[in-house]
C-alpha cells in the first residue's frame, strides 16, 4: 500500500467500524499509515494513524 491508495478497515479500530473506507495520505514506516476516513457521503470523518494490519487495499492509484 502507498499514498493515495483507497483502503478499508478490516475490523473495528479507534472508534471506526469495520468497512469504513479512506485514502492513505502519508506512509510512516511501512507498518503505519495516516488515513483520511470518509462517511458514505464522501465527507471526511477524521484522519488517524492506522496500522497496516487493520487495512485492506481497495484500489491502488
Amino acid at each position: 500500500m502507498k499514498e493515495l491508495d483507497v483502503v478499508r478497515l478490516v475490523e473495528n479500530f479507534n472508534g471506526f467500524s469495520a468497512g469504513t473506507e479512506g485514502t492513505i495520505v502519508a506512509e510512516y514506516d511501512g507498518e503505519y499509515f495516516e488515513v483520511e476516513f470518509f462517511d458514505v457521503n464522501g465527507d471526511t470523518i477524521d484522519v488517524i494513524t492506522t496500522p497496516t494490519s487493520k487495512l485492506q487495499l481497495i484500489e491502488s492509484v
